[in-house]
């Protein structure tokens, strides 16, 4: 399989992976069943979509609101210099915060768009005042705070890879 094309899947790897990406728990045989194979040339799939990186791993989906981390907030980053060392500097800083989510290098009047999970406003403040705004190069920041997730996948949906093209 092609390390960067979606041409190498075909309707029963989308299939896998729209199902997958409902239940990443659900036995190979379900799976298969699901998706019109028998165990083994499912389980050989299943295989090979991991070994070749396109599924990159299996994880719970965590409620937020039940471990004290609703807070959700997205911030702009402007920095002072977008070297390549600067940026790779930055980088490898945003990497250590537990408390950013994701962090995505934006083509715009800003540098970066991160999206920080915090308990409150309060430990957000903290946050932003002791960590973020420390990391290297980092000249502003504006904040936007979310009141609502009014859809929040947790990731790509295979859906998509699958409606893509109309393959099934």
């Amino acid at each position: 399989m092609n390390d960067d094309s979606e041409d190498d899947l075909d309707r029963y790897d989308r299939r896998i992976l729209d199902e997958l990406s409902r239940d990443g728990r659900m036995p190979v045989t379900t799976l298969a069943g699901r998706v019109g194979l028998t165990k083994t040339p499912c389980q050989a799939r299943l295989k090979r979509l991991v070994a070749s990186g396109v599924i990159r791993g299996f994880r719970a989906v965590i409620d937020p609101r039940r471990v004290g981390r609703e807070h959700v907030a997205f911030v702009e980053v402007k920095l002072s210099d977008t070297t390549e060392a600067a940026l790779s500097a930055f980088n490898a800083a945003v990497g250590g915060l537990i408390e950013v989510e994701q962090c995505h290098m934006i083509a715009g009047p800003f540098d970066y768009l991160l999206k920080v999970r915090t308990r409150d406003i309060a430990s957000y403040r903290r946050v932003l005042g002791e960590k973020i705004s420390a990391l290297p190069h980092v000249a502003n920041t504006s904040t936007y705070v979310s009141m609502e997730a009014v859809k929040d996948t947790g990731g790509v949906t295979a859906r998509l890879a699958v409606a893509s093209d109309g393959r099934r």
